[in-house]
């Protein structure tokens, strides 16, 4: 084994910690590709390469980076430490894509099939003497058709393989060994109770001497303190009550750690866990956090690095995702059909950013994809439900492996159905999309996914939306194949529920991707009964280049747009429909006005004076927002649009045209941005919007 640091070294279960008995199994293993599946566990020869744990094979930092190995074997060996002894010896595999087997010295331990799920063995009965031999078995069929696996490509390919990466097939989350006594802790289920004054928890106890066996649970810091007699049945539940509770939110997450100790006749075992006091509950068109209304600024975030796949390369990328997000201003992140690393989770409950988390999807609709995706459904509520991040649940994206027909086939609405039911008998307690983006069966949000490059019919559509006007909306399935996407089937209804726009953006470069977020984003604003959006999204990916960051998490060319202005709490609305990239207002004259509404997204109301700002076109946004308008001051109500006040501008001496910059100053501060570009070349450019320009003329 190398003697450097082994990677990914920090403990990987923080919602589910035994890190005070635990020996990390992440680093160098010995690897043989068996492509013609002719090997056997006891077979001692083959293994002629090295691979670094927890990295995907396809992957370079995996040492391996082969591409469409289907069957491989992975091998090492590791000493149980000696302050052990009288404890059972449990292994932990936080993911292996796809199929594994495993052995130890030679038994068979485990089998586990589902490439995003964790599994375990106790493997005290296969140990020997010293040194331990540990041989894992992994298939990665190429055909992933009929098996999670999210945006992993397959061959043959997936209806939406376009839109697909590079596979992630083997060990791809961390690998460790736990010690605990032969009764333990199976499980510990911690939620907020319903008036946010305690956490109500539910304990899960294995083993042979349940009976008898005593609970504690201290809440860390309080001087909240439990012990009960687990039942015969091996549950123990209870409430913590907190003296002055102090809820978790993104401007405070706070987290309550609570420490639970079992005692039994085979010894003590001790678990920490944590959560936070806080409720998301759905009312109305309205999603409340804590009571307070909440508008989901989200971002969509396929959890993929450059080097490693679909593993981050250390803990800190993980982190560093989250922030990257919340500089740009962003409440939520909706991670994308992928069940992330519990660190990730972890991250988003401290830094206090919202979490919309969903399973991997299948690709094609059969008995055996419809099964395989369910069985993800428990095992996600039982790895993450204590998260208070995660806000949202997801289960089907846009009806991949749904085979694209939802509304012409029973079958697949029932499987929908039966999706939603499932995971909402396990945690009513959170919002579920049944199929995000297209047509709903069973849900309690109504999201949809509309790409539009053009700004006129985007304003259009969005407002025909959310007003009633229409119950579908286009979307481009190839070059000349649109198809009309009803928001949901008949027995759904189409009101009283929060609206999302759950995944949108255009354009090809980043200055058009960077004026679609401007101009997109606020005509999402304008409208008070819309609960949200999901903008798609935080970074690129390989071939997909629709990130506000490039694949390296760099920044990006987005010609002066800055995203955290799109994305602030409190944003400006300009009554115009932009023509094209840098030509947002056509003007005959240098001379023009424009009308300003303010958006505000606070708990009280606000109003401040509009001051504005020239530069060229394309050039960010000054520090200092420039001069009063004289008697110009806007205001909003929150969640209520303000109303129009018309701002008088003026292009300077000689110029043809440029950026006005136009900000709300509250009390000294700024509180708002946005900008318009301004042109007198009123002929047409290639590239104008001939619907925005007939907008404009009207």
């Amino acid at each position: 084994m190398s003697t450097q640091q082994a990677p990914r070294p920090e403990y990987p279960r923080p919602h589910f910690d035994r890190s005070h008995a635990w020996l990390g199994l992440n680093g160098t293993w010995d690897f043989r590709a068996d492509p013609a599946e002719r090997y056997s566990a006891d077979a001692a020869d083959g293994y002629d390469q090295r691979i670094t744990v927890p990295f995907a094979w396809e992957t370079p930092a995996s040492g391996i980076a082969a591409h469409w190995l289907q069957t491989a074997w992975y091998r090492r060996t590791f000493t149980v430490p000696a302050d052990w002894a009288g404890q059972r010896v449990v292994l932990h595999f936080g993911a292996v894509h796809h199929e594994a087997m495993v052995w130890v010295n030679g038994t068979e331990v485990a089998r586990h099939e589902g490439g995003y799920t964790p599994f375990s063995a106790d493997v005290t009965d296969a140990l020997g003497d010293g040194e331990q031999l540990l041989t894992v078995r992994v298939h990665a069929p190429a055909d992933k058709r009929d098996i999670a696996h999210g945006k992993q490509r397959s061959m043959p390919r997936d209806d939406y393989d376009g839109v697909c990466f590079t596979p992630s097939s083997g060990i791809w989350q961390s690998v460790w060994l736990e010690s605990r006594p032969a009764t333990h802790l199976a499980s510990l289920r911690l939620r907020p109770n319903h008036d946010l004054t305690g956490i109500s928890v539910e304990a899960a106890v294995h083993g042979p001497a349940v009976e008898g066996a005593s609970l504690r649970l201290r809440v860390r810091g309080e001087a909240t303190a439990v012990t009960m007699t687990v039942d015969p049945d091996g549950r123990a539940r209870t409430e913590l009550l907190l003296a002055t509770p102090r809820h978790w939110s993104p401007e405070d997450p706070h987290l309550y750690h609570v420490d639970a100790e079992l005692t039994s006749a085979d010894g003590t075992d001790r678990v920490a866990s944590y959560t936070g006091l806080r409720t998301i509950t759905v009312d109305g068109e309205n999603l409340y956090l804590n009571g307070r209304r909440l508008f989901v600024r989200g971002v969509l975030d396929q959890g993929y690095w450059p080097d490693t796949g679909i593993t981050a390369p250390d803990d800190t990328a993980l982190r560093r995702d989250l922030e990257l997000a919340a500089d740009a201003g962003y409440n939520l992140v909706r991670k994308h059909l992928k069940l992330e690393d519990p660190r990730y989770l972890h991250h988003a409950d401290t830094l206090g950013m919202l979490l919309w988390a969903e399973p991997a999807s299948p690709g094609r609709f059969s008995p055996a994809s419809v099964a395989a995706f369910a069985e993800q459904i428990e095992p996600m509520v039982e790895r993450d439900g204590n998260s208070p991040a995660i806000v949202i649940w997801g289960l089907y994206n846009e009806e991949w492996g749904l085979d694209w027909d939802i509304p012409g086939d029973a079958a697949k609405q029932k499987a929908t159905a039966d999706a939603y039911d499932r995971l909402k008998a396990l945690d009513p307690t959170r919002p579920v999309v049944d199929n995000s983006g297209w047509t709903h069966v069973r849900t309690d949000l109504l999201d949809w996914h509309y790409y539009d490059e053009s700004a006129a019919s985007w304003a259009t559509t969005v407002a025909d939306l959310l007003s009633g006007a229409r119950d579908d909306f286009p979307v481009k399935l190839g070059p000349d194949h649109v198809v009309h996407k009803k928001l949901a089937v008949p027995a759904q209804p189409l009101r009283g529920l929060p609206n999302l726009n759950s995944e949108y953006g255009g354009g090809f470069t980043g200055l058009e991707r960077a004026w679609h977020l401007r101009w997109q984003t606020q005509e999402l604003r304008r409208h008070d009964r819309l609960a949200g959006y999901v903008y798609t999204e935080l970074y690129d990916i390989e071939h997909e280049s629709a990130g506000l960051l490039d694949f390296r998490r760099a920044a990006k060319d987005l010609a002066g747009v800055d995203p955290a202005h799109v994305n602030a709490p409190t944003t400006l609305v300009l009554d115009v429909t932009p023509v094209a990239p840098g030509r947002d207002l056509l003007t005959p004259t240098p001379d023009f006005t424009v009308d300003l509404r303010v958006s505000h997204h606070g708990s009280d109301p606000v109003e401040g004076t509009v001051h504005t700002t020239w530069t060229p076109v394309y050039a960010p946004t000054p520090r200092d927002p420039g001069e009063a308008v004289p008697g110009c001051r806007a205001g909003a109500k929150p969640y209520v649009l303000g109303a129009p006040v018309t701002v008088p501008a003026a292009l300077p001496a000689g110029w043809a045209g440029g950026r006005l910059h136009l900000a709300l100053v509250v009390d000294g501060t700024v509180a708002a941005r946005t900008a318009l570009d301004v042109d007198t070349r009123t002929e047409p450019h290639i590239g104008d919007d001939p619907a925005a320009r007939a907008a404009q003329a009207h």
